[in-house]
This record gives C-alpha cells, sequence and structure tokens, in this order.
C-alpha cells in the first residue's frame, strides 16, 4: 500500500480499524467503542477516541492523534497537550502513524504517551489499569525519504565528536565540525561539510539536536543518540586476527605501549581491554587491540605474535576506519584505549559479556558527563 497516495479520511478510518482489532484481542475488555472524538467549535485537537468500561468501575478514554508525516523533533508540539479525561476515570494520550519508528516510541513512553502504528504494532496504557504492547509485525513503510546513514564510517566520525564525553555540552557549528577533525593531530579524515550537513540535518529532525539562539547546534539527547548509533554501527566491518605471544603482564603492555607511545593513532586497547581500564566489569583473558594496517609487520615483530587458529591471546582488529582512533584515552604507563563511546559500542557487538560491559560504560562513564552539561 502506497501510503503517500491515501487520503487523510481513509488513512484515518484504516487507523481506527486497527485499533478495533487490537483492542478486541483483549478479552476482558468489553463493550469498547473506537469513535470520532467530539471536538468543540475550533478544538480539533485530537482526532478520534477509544471509550470503554474498566475493570475497577468507572470509564476509561485513550485520546488519539493521527500523524502522516510526522518527525520527532514535531513531538514537542504534542508532548503537553491534555486529554479531556473529566467524565472518565482514567485516560491516555496515543500517537497513531503508518509506521512509528524506535525513537519515535522512545519519545513516546519517555513523555508518557501511548502509540500505534498501521501494522498492529502498539504499546497503550492507561497507568495500573490497563496495558497492551504488540511487536514484531512487519511495519508499513512509507516512501523512502532522504536521510544520514548512520552505519557509515564517515557518519560514525560525526557521531563520535557529538558523544565524546570531553566534547559534552560543546556548541558546534557545521564548518567547525569539519575544522575540529584537522586539529587532532591523528590521521582522521575530516567529513566533508556537505556530509556534516546531511547528518545534522537528520539528527535535527530526529530530536537529537538542538539549534541554539546564536547559531550553530548542540546534542540534546546523547544517550538517544547514543542508542542509534549502536543500532546502525557495524562491528563486523573490522577485519578480525587471531595472535598468540607469550608475553604477559608487565612485559607486554610496555612493548604496545612502545608502539604509539605519543597516541598517533596506531594502536590502542580497545573492546573488552578498553573497558576494563574505563568501567572494570568484565574479566576475560584476551588482549584486545586495535591496528593500524600498516603496523602490523612491526608489532609483530616486537611481540614475537603468531596468527593462530585457535588459542590465541590478542585478538587484532584492523580497522576499516581511523575513525576508532578518535580522541583515545592515554595515560603514562600504558598504551591509550579507545574512547569510551568507541568501547561502548565495540562491546555490544563483540558478544560474550558485552552488554554487561556496555552498561557499565554508560553507567560510570557517559551518563555522569553528560548530566553535568544537560541539568
Amino acid at each position: 500500500m502506497n501510503i503517500d497516495q491515501v487520503s487523510a479520511g481513509e488513512f484515518e478510518r484504516k487507523l481506527a480499524k486497527v485499533l478495533r482489532e487490537i483492542l478486541s484481542r483483549v478479552s476482558w475488555l468489553h463493550g469498547w467503542n473506537v469513535e470520532p472524538f467530539s471536538r468543540r467549535a475550533g478544538d480539533r485537537r485530537w482526532d478520534l477516541k477509544a471509550v470503554g468500561p474498566l475493570p475497577g468501575g468507572g470509564r476509561g478514554v485513550l485520546c488519539i492523534q493521527f500523524k502522516l508525516h510526522f518527525q520527532p523533533s514535531q513531538f514537542s508540539s504534542l508532548v503537553d497537550r491534555s486529554c479531556d479525561g473529566d467524565h472518565y476515570k482514567s485516560a491516555s494520550r496515543v500517537l497513531a502513524m503508518p509506521h512509528v519508528s524506535p525513537r519515535m516510541a522512545a519519545l513516546c513512553e519517555e513523555h508518557g504517551w501511548s502509540w500505534f502504528d498501521l501494522a498492529g504494532n502498539c504499546r497503550l496504557e492507561i497507568p495500573g489499569v490497563l496495558f497492551i504492547e504488540r511487536s514484531g509485525i512487519e511495519p508499513v513503510r512509507l516512501l523512502k525519504r532522504s536521510g544520514a546513514n548512520l552505519s557509515t564510517p564517515e557518519a560514525g566520525r560525526i557521531i563520535r565528536a557529538l558523544l565524546a564525553p570531553e566534547n559534552a555540552g560543546q556548541r558546534w557549528t557545521q564548518r567547525g565540525m569539519v575544522a575540529h577533525f584537522g586539529e587532532l593531530g591523528v590521521p582522521i579524515p575530516p567529513p566533508s561539510l556537505a556530509l556534516v550537513n546531511k547528518v545534522v540535518q537528520h539528527l535535527r529532525a530526529e530530536a537529537f539536536l538542538d539549534l541554539l539562539p546564536n547559531g550553530g547546534f548542540r546534542v540534546r539527547d546523547p544517550e538517544g543518540l547514543l542508542r542509534a548509533w549502536r543500532d546502525a554501527y557495524r562491528f563486523n566491518r573490522h577485519m578480525r586476527r587471531r595472535y598468540f605471544t607469550l608475553l604477559q603482564g608487565h612485559a607486554l603492555q610496555e612493548k604496545l605501549r612502545a608502539l604509539d607511545p605519543e597516541a598517533q593513532g596506531r594502536v590502542a586497547y580497545a573492546v573488552f581491554s578498553a573497558a576494563d581500564f574505563q568501567a572494570p566489569h568484565v574479566r576475560q583473558p584476551r588482549t584486545w587491540l586495535y591496528l593500524a594496517p600498516n603496523v602490523e609487520a612491526e608489532f609483530q615483530a616486537a611481540l614475537e605474535a603468531k596468527l593462530v587458529d585457535s588459542g590465541e591471546n590478542l585478538v587484532v582488529l584492523i580497522p576499516d576506519d581511523y575513525g576508532v582512533f578518535y580522541r583515545t584515552e592515554s595515560a603514562k604507563t600504558r598504551l591509550a584505549c579507545t574512547n569510551a563511546v568507541q568501547t561502548y559500542v565495540d562491546v555490544v557487538h563483540a558478544g560474550g559479556r558485552g552488554e554487561e560491559a556496555a552498561e557499565a560504560i554508560l553507567q560510570q562513564r557517559l551518563r555522569p558527563a553528560w548530566s553535568v552539561v544537560l541539568q
């Protein structure tokens, strides 16, 4: 079905039918009706309502707002709208769309809204009274609109800069973002101005960024943006090599540090090894590293490391992009490790107890840095 060619009236009828079907599947919901919202003169705040008796007595109401082309950045225009529940025991506000994106669903939940889509996916809640959740049904898609692909290495450079704890609260301009990469002292190619513009416009539409009164922009929802990048990130793009070395402990650390003593984007502790320095939580026996491709021969010689098929104690990742070395965390006595944002997305996708390690980094490193500037 081409939603873009459906009239507003037909769209409303289809969504009303879907809502009736959702409610009819709940055996104890009897006598609920889906009907047009009674509109006072000039008041078109709501499009539909679902009304019915509640098990504990009284009646409940769902106030439904339909939206066809609606972006997360526009949600603020709805967030404080009240549901006229004067004549009902309990009321809930509901957003209905052809497809509710994960970002839109998260905003609804954050602000106490329910939602459902044309495929029948939903999260309908009247607190303490009613809760219906359905997911996994293939959504009805709108015609594809232009947007940024957050999974590309080039877009990843921009996301890292926006989310790095060291940059928390920073005011950015698009040209300033491009210039920023030339000031790092690490060979990370700057994103093009056209790409920065595309990514920024996309993130504004998704309500991850705020425009500032004096120009420029700033991250408004770093954790939401981190989740979006986490879901788009492709860890398998990095080439993985298994190595074994007889070096251990301090001797191994010294040899690694000597390969990149100035943290210039040659080698860095990565994944679980980086997480062990940043938020110790998950112990595992291997040393994980990011290694620039042109350093591999030097690495093999320095550590007398051999490629193996199994039994490795070094996991070496050859990155598909030097962006993994963005703002590595240095220390005087050891090799630098990846930035906490990079470590987070890597451990999430590395398997094992990666999600536990990621949660520790989020709790101990990222949220504290972001919360200071978001208060």
